[in-house]
């Protein structure tokens, strides 16, 4: 999982792992994050923020968080997915963290971009393969979801606390017998028929 960082670390620079939470969600925002791990102080339970339990993802999430050299979570709203696409408004997130701090390569997650005097390295499957892809995704999915719950208890019949905005059957439903609702990301094919 430090395969990427190692030739860097090794002269002591710094890498910049790069993940985002929600592409693919009807509703709600994207979450982008970006972390530099301590090569000195690493946690290897942190790994694809998908195949660990809630509880353990918020555990890391706080660790991260205390023991990480730097961090940063952006939160990009509907209307900028609507305006821009999910595909850019991902790249332009991933971007602007990547211009937050001076670093020498980045690991970005399936997302290729280009910086002037940095190294940017994108890795399928990143999260898999990347500490601080790994990190970032934590970073990424835990406060997605703790927004989502939020909206949970703003609209309670259309079940966001358990399905997070994603297509799922009961998402469906819940727009069919209730409605569109402000956080829905209305350049959607769907809501676009």
């Amino acid at each position: 999982m430090i395969s990427y960082e190692q030739p860097f670390w090794k002269k002591n620079e710094l890498v910049l792992g790069i993940d985002e939470a929600g592409r693919g969600p009807l509703a709600g925002p994207l979450v982008v994050a970006g972390v530099v791990l301590n090569q000195d102080d690493l946690n290897f339970d942190i790994t694809d923020s998908k195949k660990i339990s809630e509880k353990k993802r918020n555990q890391l999430f706080e660790w991260i968080l205390e023991n990480a050299l730097w961090t940063k979570i952006l939160v990009i709203d509907e209307k900028t997915i609507d305006q821009e696409n999910i595909y850019q408004a991902t790249k332009n997130g991933m971007k602007q963290i990547a211009l937050s701090i001076e670093v020498s390569c980045v690991l970005s997650d399936a997302m290729p971009f280009e910086l002037e005097n940095t190294e940017v390295i994108s890795l399928i499957k990143g999260d898999q393969k990347s500490l601080s892809i790994a990190a970032a995704s934590i970073l990424a999915k835990v406060t997605r979801d703790e927004i989502m719950k939020e909206y949970d208890k703003l609209y309670p019949k259309y079940g966001f606390a358990r399905h997070k905005g994603y297509p799922t059957k009961a998402h469906y439903e819940a727009i069919k017998e209730y409605g569109v609702l402000g956080i829905h990301r209305l350049s959607y094919k769907l809501f676009r028929d």
